[in-house]
């Protein structure tokens, strides 16, 4: 199983099986747990989708310090329910923290939980927490997955109250791409909840327990995407009213008012984001639950992330500027810095200082300097007139000798300083395939280099072809511009990428033939200027990666290592 340097825990949630349509989870706090269940023998609850009774296994016999492998050194037992326990461990091998499942080999649900690991690890998606090994061994079944001893649970930052609206929409938005990820590789959650949904010191959201959190209880259900899909809508509805949106309490937070129904978040809490507001009730929408206003609900994960890409994008807040400290006087002659003591009210005088140089040493100081001023000035002004004539010679001598071919390089007018051209537009052109990420492209030219649009993760490169003859976007200039160069910030260095520059006739070209090829360049660093060969006018310009180089996994930008690239600042000059 692939590695992965951070750890975070991932231990089955305590509560009932049901899924979300049907009852509310109790919650657990995993990882950071003060209240643990031992020998819990209860069923899984009817209509869960739970494989019933585990069977007569019982849990592991082991205690802290017991090593796994010779490498994994228990340390501290989080969960012990249902014949498996969950436990927080070493890697003695890495020296790093670890989160450790374990079941007897012979439960009832050991083989699946093995299925449900591997499968995971395979996925190799950075906003899951990842499984790092998954081993059938005397007698034992265990899951090694990582911990993040810096990452808080949404339970944890829901107790102070609900999320700022940019914080929940970033919440819903990756939690949500990820998810539809997962589906397209055919693995579900099916027990996403707020003590699942981490967020790390670095600001960026991790899922935990893909597919082994519910294989642990046995659940499974005849439509996975719609109850992770449900199980989003209510994450999103907590982070902005902070009420869990059943009766039912649960994660710590209060249910709704009994009999009221589900109820829209900006009727439960005033403030509330309109857009995410609606976009909650779409994803919690079943057997008609959701209001007319509505629009039709998101039933998938895929088409949840898709709603949350036609939203207008929402701002994070402008931190609060603190008001410089008012200025202090200083008084020197009296001996202090700052405002002069005083009785309240009262407003001290300042002493008047003396006139400057009275003494006898003042006034002959005086008038040296007055001599010296003189003199300067008359050797300036002689200086001067000296300069006028001999450059009046010169002038003669020039304009008998000029030709009237002279100053071609300004003849026509124009200024050729190399002004910036403003974007006025810009839209992602897809020639083969599908297209990256069309929502991204305005990040391009929004004048913040940490904003970017990046392209898919390609197995094989550095050059697109022949599964892409490449990707790209066209930029509206506003009006037709004489076009000099093309400057592009890049955020993968390496061997190699290639960018070419295309004149097109709109922001939307029917094929990359219809366009004409005005420059290209080749680089291996983060920068790429194209300079246009020849003088050219256009309104539309193709910025076009034929090839990207290979970049190992970027966590930030969520994606893993391969052929790829990303585009954070596109000018343009005349």
């Amino acid at each position: 199983m692939a590695e992965r340097s951070t750890a975070a825990v991932d231990v089955a949630d305590n509560s009932g099986d049901e899924p979300l349509t049907a009852k509310a989870d109790q919650s657990t706090s995993d990882g950071v747990a003060q209240k643990r269940e031992r020998d819990t023998d209860a069923d899984d609850t009817p209509g869960g989708g739970g494989t019933g009774h585990p069977g007569k296994a019982s849990p592991p016999e082991l205690h802290s310090g017991h090593k796994l492998a010779r490498r994994y050194r228990l340390e501290e037992c989080l969960t012990r329910l249902d014949g498996f326990s969950s436990w927080r461990a070493v890697d003695e091998k890495l020296r790093r923290a670890v989160g450790v499942h374990i079941l007897p080999a012979d439960h009832a649900r050991a083989r699946s939980v093995l299925a449900a690991a591997r499968s995971s690890a395979l996925l190799g998606d950075p906003r899951f927490v990842q499984v790092l090994d998954a081993v059938d061994e005397n007698d034992l079944v265990y899951v090694v997955h990582e911990w993040l001893p810096d990452a808080t649970e949404l339970t944890t930052l829901l107790a102070s109250g609900p999320l700022e609206a940019h914080d929940a929409y970033q919440m819903v938005t990756h939690v949500s791409q990820a998810m539809a990820a997962a589906h397209r590789e055919g693995l579900s959650h099916l027990r996403l909840n707020p003590g699942t949904v981490l967020r790390t010191s670095s600001g960026q959201w991790r899922i935990r327990g893909l597919a082994v959190n519910a294989a642990l209880r046995g659940i499974g259900s005849d439509t996975p995407q719609r109850t992770d899909t449900e199980a989003i809508g209510a994450l999103l509805y907590a982070a902005l009213t902070q009420r869990w949106p059943y009766e039912d309490d649960a994660y710590g937070l209060s249910g709704l008012p009994k009999g009221v129904g589900l109820i829209a978040p900006d009727q439960v809490r005033a403030g509330v984001h309109r857009g995410l507001s609606e976009l909650a009730m779409r994803a919690l929408a079943n057997n008609g639950a959701t209001a007319s206003r509505h629009e039709s609900p998101c039933t998938t994960p895929e088409e949840l992330a898709k709603a949350i890409g036609e939203m207008p994008r929402i701002r994070p807040p402008e931190s609060a500027f603190t008001a410089p400290p008012e200025y202090q006087r200083t008084t020197y002659q009296q001996g202090t810095y700052g405002r002069p003591s005083g009785a309240p009210g009262l407003t001290q005088p300042v002493p008047t200082p003396p006139p400057p140089l009275q003494s006898r040493t003042g006034k002959a100081l005086k008038w040296v300097v007055s001599a010296l001023l003189i003199a300067a000035l008359g050797l300036g002004s002689w200086q001067l007139a000296e300069a006028l004539m001999h450059q009046g010679d010169k002038s003669n001598d020039t304009h008998q000798t000029q030709t009237p071919g002279g100053n071609d390089k300004n003849s026509d007018g124009k200024n050729s300083t190399g002004a910036q051209i403003k974007v006025q537009g810009a839209r992602e052109f897809v020639a083969k395939g599908d297209a990256q990420h069309p929502n991204d492209v305005d990040k391009t030219y929004d004048g913040n280099s940490s904003t970017f649009w990046k392209t898919s993760t390609f197995i094989d490169g550095p050059a697109l072809a022949p599964y892409k003859p490449g990707v790209g976007i066209v930029y509206d200039l506003g009006s037709a511009q004489k076009l000099a160069t093309a400057s592009i910030g890049l955020r993968y260095g390496g061997d190699h990428t290639t960018v070419d520059l295309y004149a097109a006739d709109s922001l939307t070209p029917s094929s990359l033939t219809s366009m004409t090829k005005i420059g290209t360049i080749t680089t291996s660093g983060t920068t790429a200027t194209v300079k246009v060969a020849k003088p050219v006018k256009t309104q539309y310009v193709l910025v076009w990666l034929t090839a990207v180089p290979y970049s190992g996994s970027d966590a930030s930008a969520y994606t893993g290592a391969g052929y790829k690239q990303a585009i954070s600042d596109v000018k343009f000059t005349g």
